[in-house]
């Protein structure tokens, strides 16, 4: 990728941040004073799950920014594992608003009140517009950014939550059964709290320096075995080093001698065939696996 085509990717990105957050918050607001008044525990649960969704998108939006920075003398790999910190920030963010909706919800179940069905049906119509359109924005970097795939995947469930909310209002409206909408909400939450479950894990996961993901180890391996000069791979680790870096290291005994287009040419292929970027490769010719055993860690 070219300068100019990253630094036009930048500016398109920051723009959907902005684009995304503003429509957001327009619409939270509508839908609060119409899920109050219109007394939907749905509309307000939903409200509440695009509340975090916005404050994700905000604190995101920081991290990506902060992750650019360049590499200090103290933090010489840069500050690309903010991302993985505000994943864990946005997660326990999530929770704890699902906790409070689930309360509500439920105290709302024993005190039902009449629903306004026309009312929960406009706002959420509306909210798949919002969600669909904020879905759209993330959707050509969501390839390459495990952020902004989150972004992206969360406005996409929640443009279904929100049709969710539509056919629980057409239901009330022909039906008069007033805990649809509870039984929705309660749906809303499930859902979510399976969400924050995976994300939750994936991120403490990238957090504790666990093997991303996207990356299978043993394929890794498998790889430095089918090199011909490599007799033995150890001492192999490979972490994240944001949401969007990988980091490997690995110590290669050989059985020839080789030269440092041997080293550039394996930097290469992992950037290639697996998406690892730093890679720091220590080549040993001969039995240096003894040695290593003895003094690596």
């Amino acid at each position: 990728m070219n300068h100019t085509h990253l630094f036009n990717y930048d500016i398109n990105l920051n723009n959907s941040f902005r684009i995304g957050i503003v429509i957001n918050i327009v619409f939270i607001v509508i839908e609060v004073l119409y899920g109050y008044f219109s007394n939907s525990m749905a509309l307000i649960a939903d409200a509440g799950h695009n509340t975090s969704d916005v404050l994700a998108l905000i604190f995101s939006w920081a991290a990506v920014n902060i992750s650019r920075r360049k590499p200090t003398l103290k933090f010489t790999y840069g500050f690309r594992r903010s991302t993985i910190l505000i994943a864990v920030f946005n997660t326990i963010l999530l929770l704890a608003a699902m906790i409070f909706i689930l309360f509500e919800t439920i105290r709302k179940l024993n005190n039902p009140l009449p629903i306004k069905t026309n009312s929960v049906i406009i706002v959420a119509f509306i909210g798949i517009l919002v969600n669909g359109i904020t879905a759209l924005l993330f959707m050509k970097g969501k390839s390459r950014d495990l952020n902004i795939k989150s972004a992206f995947i969360h406005f996409v469930a929640d443009t279904l939550i929100s049709f969710g909310v539509v056919v629980a209002g057409v239901i009330i409206a022909f039906t008069g059964l007033v805990w649809v909408d509870s039984l929705v909400s309660f749906l809303i939450i499930s859902v979510i709290l399976y969400n924050v479950y995976h994300l939750l894990k994936d991120s403490l996961n990238l957090a504790l320096d666990a093997v991303p993901e996207n990356i299978n180890i043993k394929d890794v391996q498998k790889y430095f075995l089918s090199i011909k000069e490599v007799s033995s791979v150890h001492d192999l680790h490979i972490w994240a080093l944001g949401t969007t870096d990988t980091a490997l290291t690995v110590h290669l005994s050989t059985n020839q001698q080789t030269d440092i287009t041997f080293v550039t040419t394996i930097q290469h292929q992992l950037n290639e065939k697996f998406n690892i970027e730093h890679a720091t490769i220590q080549v040993e010719y001969g039995d240096g696996k003894m040695e290593c055993e003895n003094n690596c860690n």
